[in-house]
Order: C-alpha cells, then sequence, then structure tokens
C-alpha cells in the first residue's frame, strides 16, 4: 500500500494508516484538524503539518481508492515545485535561475561563469570558466 512508509514525524511516532488512523481520528473527533493530523504523526522533520499525505491516508483507510497525481501513474503523490522554464526579475534586481536548473545542467556549488549580454537578441549566456582560466 503507498501509504506504508517509513516517515515518521518529529516526535518519533509513526504516520497512523488503516484503521489505526481511523480509530485515532475517531478518538479526537471533538478536536481541531491540525492537532487531529499532529495526534495521528502527520509532521514532517520540519515540524511542518502534512495536511495532504493525512487527509489521503484518511481516504484511503476509508477504503477508497486514490489514484496517483502522476502521469505514469508510479509516484504516490506530489514532486513539489516543477520547474517551469521561466522566471523574472526580483524587486531588487536579481534574476534567480533556480536549483531545479543547475541540477539538470549538473553544475556544481563554486563552479564559476562569465556573463555575456546579447542585446540584439536579448539573450544573457553563461559560458564555464575554466579552472585555468584567468
Amino acid at each position: 500500500m503507498a501509504l506504508e512508509r517509513d516517515n515518521t514525524a518529529a516526535s518519533g511516532s509513526q504516520m497512523l494508516v488503516g484503521q489505526a488512523l481511523l480509530a485515532k481520528a475517531r478518538s479526537l473527533s471533538n478536536r481541531p484538524e491540525d492537532q487531529i493530523a499532529r495526534a495521528c504523526g502527520y509532521v514532517g522533520p520540519s515540524g511542518r503539518l502534512l495536511k495532504k499525505s493525512f487527509y489521503r491516508a484518511l481516504v484511503e483507510a476509508k477504503g477508497y481508492v486514490v489514484p496517483s497525481a502522476s502521469p505514469s501513474g508510479a509516484g504516490a503523490g506530489s514532486k513539489g515545485r516543477q520547474a517551469e522554464f521561466r522566471t523574472r526579475v526580483h524587486g531588487n534586481g536579481n534574476l534567480l535561475i533556480g536549483h531545479a536548473y543547475t541540477r539538470r545542467m549538473g553544475l556544481e556549488p563554486g563552479q564559476e561563469f562569465r556573463i555575456e549580454l546579447h542585446k540584439e537578441t536579448g539573450s544573457i549566456w553563461l559560458s564555464p570558466i575554466e579552472p585555468d582560466e584567468p
């Protein structure tokens, strides 16, 4: 089953699934949703509440089959933010490329680049600086 995972809550307790989840949620039904989710172990390592995972687990515990969110059907949920291949200039004038793109290009922290501006095409080129270049 997709929800049988090794993730643990910040408190060290396992995320409840199935009948154990339903029983715990039912016993806390007079409490706010956030408290129920926390008590059932749906807290990430940073302490953030994992509401989507909690609700998905409740639905599956009730016996409903929840289709996967990925187009291939292989994943068990969201993959987070996806690269859009667009960006914008921030208020401070910076232009952020982002981790998704540097990872795709195989770039490493500390790697240096020469910035070339091509006004006629409106392009900005990044050319790697070889370690022996000044």
